[in-house]
């Protein structure tokens, strides 16, 4: 209770006597249990958002390398390549992707005008979730991306 004008510093002193405790403890101790996990949100949301501008970066660039190919034996090397380096530059195991192509608007996928579709599947683990459980995928969070082009109608096969 604070004091009003005219009291004494010994009325000063009576009245905040009873007013004993440990802020800056208290400060800590709440500090911890609200920061901690705002912290480990922060960055479990940065892992997961790398892994999405991963899957969707190498599924954008392999469609595009897909339907540039001269010939489908290439057109697969290169997309494999494109999702290898896609993945690698934001740190994750390319080994461990799904790719799958799929093609529509002819029976060839590499034939003009053929829209073909690279879709690219991952599993993010989450940050400090032990080895055992990512590999049970109970630690991790799977991430997919598509992504669609469409074959040039001056394309030919050389």
């Amino acid at each position: 209770m604070p004091p009003s004008r005219g009291w004494r510093p010994s009325e000063w002193r009576a009245a905040l006597a009873g007013e004993s405790g440990s802020a800056s403890l208290e400060f800590i101790t709440v500090g911890l249990i609200l920061l901690v996990p705002l912290v480990y949100l922060v960055l479990a949301m940065s892992v997961l958002q790398g892994g999405a501008f991963a899957v969707e970066g190498a599924a954008r660039q392999a469609a595009r390398v897909y339907v540039l190919a001269p010939t489908p034996a290439e057109a697969e090397a290169r997309a494999e390549r494109a999702v290898l380096v896609g993945l690698a530059d934001y740190g994750i195991d390319a080994a461990t992707a799904q790719v799958s192509i799929g093609c529509a608007g002819g029976r060839v996928c590499l034939s003009r005008r053929t829209v073909v579709t690279v879709t690219v599947r991952v599993q993010v683990a989450l940050p400090f979730v032990p080895t055992v459980l990512t590999h049970s995928h109970a630690g991790s969070i799977p991430l997919q991306a598509s992504a669609t082009q469409t074959v040039s109608r001056f394309w030919h096969e050389g």
